[in-house]
């Protein structure tokens, strides 16, 4: 029995050392989506091993009311799916200043509110990359971000961006 119990443990680690791949050591780029307006992002991600990795972004927001500018850290898990395919998901966290201007209607006494505010977040990450022969890599990815200290109404700010990047 002992030797049936091993026989699996080796057998399914077997299965998942094929499923490792390795990831870029370095790649940089471009995160461009919308988290309540349009915004793009400075993309690093550094390869600690076959399948981790670390992601930083710096990136702006901006629409009719608001501007943002905010500072994203990740550990990713990096997962094969087939070929050049992978999926990706991952925790992390950051901060970031928001300035929210809004000019009232004039029937409202012509009034005019501004806030401009210090937050802290966490944030998931989920995904999916495709590696090109050559040194490109395109995602998307869903990151969810909750904000902990801010003074805005939405403590939830739900991230959905293309990436482009640069692999070496």
């Amino acid at each position: 029995m002992r030797k049936l119990i091993l026989s699996a443990f080796m057998l399914m680690g077997l299965a998942f050392n094929a499923n490792a791949q390795d990831i870029s050591k370095h790649a940089i780029g471009l995160r461009l989506g919308s988290n309540d307006g349009f915004g793009g992002e400075i993309s690093y991600q550094h390869g600690l091993s076959g399948n981790n990795r670390l992601e930083f972004d710096l990136g702006w927001r901006d629409n009719n009311h608001f501007d943002a500018i905010k500072l994203a850290g990740l550990y990713q898990w990096v997962w094969n799916i087939e070929g050049g395919f992978n999926w990706y998901a991952g925790v992390g966290g950051g901060f970031g200043n928001w300035s929210y201007h809004y000019d009232h209607p004039k029937n409202s006494n012509d009034w005019k509110e501004d806030h401009n505010e210090f937050a802290i977040f966490v944030a998931g990450d989920i995904g999916i990359e495709y590696n090109f022969d050559f040194p490109l890599q395109l995602s998307l990815d869903f990151r969810p971000e909750i904000y902990i200290n801010d003074g805005l109404d939405d403590h939830f700010g739900p991230d959905v961006a293309l990436g482009i990047r640069y692999r070496w």
